[in-house]
């Protein structure tokens, strides 16, 4: 069966290539399978479905392949005798979810403008400073007496990196306490602080947190200009659209009368039960 269906996909690519003068659109039949149609939409829909490492197939291995695919799934299909409930529901919810897809690309396409994302961008970013980050070290022990008797040790000349290793607890102990770069937000508020009140080079004194006792060293600082349009664009593309779907959401809820069980009305655990189903 498969060596037939591949020849009659071949010969059906034969024919559309050597009639390419005739007009062609979304409802031109490329194949028949008894007598259901399978149009030139259907490919175009199966081929924009297909996993990225095909797209990059040439297009003549690439519409044979589909036209084989299709067939096969008409055959199959034709010898279902009686769809399953479960197939019914499972149409219903795609043919819900590409509707409301759809509407979701409409609002899109209304709300993304150039206009509207310049807009968003300079209320945000307009009077945005540069953003200071620091570079910092620390290690943790659990009492304050251990944090004072560190810090002694860097301040009689020990590398900082070295007792860190040595007496730290937390994770970052093995790499000389090394945090890297952060900014604000970054770590709780009491190492932030003190991490921020240091000159470079400085240690700090003992800083008590949640995780125990730290003692920083600010190892250097730095200022990262304001984001660009083209580094916010994407989160602000992302808030703008989702701004309009829950506005355009509100109007429709407004337009139905939408009603949802009352609490306790349904077992959750029936969403497993595909017996259900049958």
């Amino acid at each position: 069966m498969l060596k037939h269906i591949t020849v009659l996909g071949a010969s059906a690519f034969a024919l559309i290539t050597a009639t390419t003068a005739v007009a062609q659109d979304a409802d031109t039949v490329v194949a028949t399978v008894g007598d259901v149609e399978i149009t030139l939409g259907e490919m175009i829909i199966a081929r924009s479905q297909l996993p990225q490492q095909y797209q990059q197939f040439p297009p003549e291995i690439l519409f044979n392949g589909l036209l084989d695919q299709l067939i096969q799934q008409q055959l199959l299909s034709n010898d279902l005798e009686d769809a399953p409930k479960r197939l019914e529901l499972s149409i219903l919810n795609e043919r819900r979810n590409l509707m409301a897809a759809e509407v979701i690309n409409e609002i899109s396409e209304q709300v993304l403008t150039e206009e509207a994302l310049l807009a968003a961008y300079e209320a945000r970013y307009a009077d945005a400073e540069p953003v200071l980050e620091w570079n910092a070290s620390h290690l943790l022990v659990d009492t304050e007496e251990e944090a004072i008797a560190a810090k002694q040790r860097v301040e009689g000349g020990e590398v900082f990196a070295d007792v860190a290793r040595e007496v730290s607890t937390g994770p970052s102990g093995p790499s000389g306490g090394e945090l890297g770069w952060f900014g604000t937000g970054r770590m709780v508020p009491a190492f932030e602080s003190a991490a921020a009140a240091l000159e470079v080079g400085e240690v700090s004194d003992p800083v008590q947190t949640q995780f125990g006792w730290h003692v920083i060293i600010l190892n250097d600082t730095r200022e990262l200009p304001p984001v660009t349009f083209e580094q916010a664009q994407g989160e602000l593309a992302n808030e703008i659209r989702e701004a309009a779907i829950q506005a355009r959401l509100a109007e429709l809820e407004a337009q139905y009368d939408v009603v949802k069980p009352e609490a306790g009305a349904f077992d959750p655990n029936l969403l497993t039960n595909f017996d259900l189903l049958d």
